[in-house]
């Protein structure tokens, strides 16, 4: 039996951005190099994941895991505007041979934060246009790979902008924070107003008029993110029906307390509900959490101070995973596969704990009948976790970036015996 076949299947996930290196056509390589950069430090060479892909994959074989996540990068793939690059084409189905030669079953995100930065000269994901543009993108790719993608997520946390709208509006009354979503950003207010008219510049373009996947939308926007998204699903299809097509959200395990269920009601549909009937005719969901968070009368409540809190900046909780996958398998109609879920610490024997408590948390929901098809742990590598940088360690094996030379962590073997349980 092929591992496409078992019933469920377990292994870890990167994103291009933040593995590959020296994605240089994209809006992120711009705007990390500006004098007044939101990001701490620059991806450079990342952890040379393009180059060394077939190293990497082969761990993951090795500690005994059955799949493989990763991202192809639009801004390799469509460097300018009607533009493909057949070089970056011919690259990504080297990648996908490679894991179907390992009996590993690749799981494809066509979009993870990162975007051409001619998308953004052009107004990002702030305008309508970028649904004919994503839409044309992912035909692109399913057209050349497709027969090598059993499973295709269009985009990665879709609702991450309107998350950070969230945020944006806490800072503005005084409550800056990190830990209120799952991704690394620089709350420095000073810097980000300076960046903004560097970005416009580099963009052409109003300060204000930067829209990439992660500025803070509101409702409207975040339409359009969705749109793009059925605009590429039926571009999929259409060139490779046999292709699942799904895309991921970020989720929190939102917790009533003190007479916060109402509260907790309107935080989940701000996540998840708002974005149902854009999703239903999906063939699955990737669902995506870290955490919880308490709810009070007065919204999500900061970690208690004697909590453990991970680098991140939010609670310790592996159990989290499994009450979200409950939550969502009560309304959305489809199979669920676990796409990202992990730690950053730089406890390993914690992330073996944080590993073992979170995917018996995914079995147990599994054996009351959520029809979860594979859990994904992040991340394969330590990496760029965006504008927080390389300081953040989420990975299954470190790296010495002056040599790039990879130490797989006691984690990573304890992951690949989940497939043996």
């Amino acid at each position: 039996m092929s591992n496409s076949e078992k019933s469920f299947f377990v292994g870890a996930a990167t994103a291009a951005h933040q593995v590959e290196g020296n994605n240089v056509h994209s809006d992120f390589w711009k705007m990390e190099n500006l004098p007044h950069s939101s990001f701490v430090e620059p991806s450079m060479d990342a952890v040379d994941h393009y180059n060394r892909y077939e190293e990497d994959i082969t761990h993951l074989k090795n500690a005994g895991c059955s799949a493989y996540r990763f991202s192809i990068e639009w801004a390799r793939v469509e460097p300018e505007q009607g533009r493909y690059d057949q070089d970056a084409i011919r690259h990504y189905r080297k990648v996908l041979e490679f894991c179907h030669s390992l009996d590993i079953i690749p799981i494809v995100t066509l979009h993870h934060f990162s975007s051409p930065a001619w998308l953004i000269s052009k107004g990002g994901w702030g305008k309508k246009n970028v649904t004919e543009y994503f839409g044309a993108y992912c035909g692109f790719v399913a057209k050349e790979l497709g027969s090598l993608m059993p499973y295709i997520c269009t985009i990665n946390e879709a609702n991450m902008g309107y998350q950070l709208q969230k945020v944006a509006q806490d800072m503005m009354k005084a409550r800056q924070r990190e830990g209120g979503v799952q991704v690394g950003i620089n709350l420095d207010i000073k810097v980000l107003l300076k960046g903004m008219f560097e970005q416009g510049k580099a963009f052409h373009c109003s300060p204000f008029g930067v829209n990439t996947f992660l500025t803070p939308r509101n409702e409207k926007k975040e339409r359009f993110v969705l749109q793009a998204h059925q605009a590429g699903r039926a571009a999929i299809k259409k060139a490779s029906p046999h292709s699942k097509v799904g895309l991921t959200l970020s989720l929190f395990d939102y917790q009533p307390v003190d007479g916060g269920e109402e509260a907790a009601k309107k935080l989940w549909h701000e996540d998840f509900g708002f974005y149902l009937p854009y999703i239903r005719e999906d063939d699955f969901l990737g669902v995506q959490n870290y955490s919880r968070k308490l709810v009070g009368p007065e919204g999500a409540r900061e970690p208690a101070s004697d909590v453990s809190c991970t680098q991140m900046g939010y609670e310790d909780y592996p159990a989290a995973i499994g009450h979200v996958l409950r939550k969502v398998a009560k309304e959305f109609p489809s199979e669920l596969i676990v796409t990202e879920n992990g730690i950053g610490t730089e406890d390993d024997s914690r992330r073996c704990q944080f590993i073992r408590e979170a995917y018996d948390s995914v079995m147990a929901a599994r054996a009351d009948g959520v029809p979860v098809r594979g859990y994904i742990h992040w991340s394969l590598l330590d990496n760029f976790e965006w504008q927080a940088g390389y300081a953040k360690t989420f990975g299954l094996i470190a790296v010495d970036r002056k040599t790039q030379k990879r130490y797989p962590k006691k984690s990573l073997a304890v992951l690949g015996e989940l497939m043996k349980v």
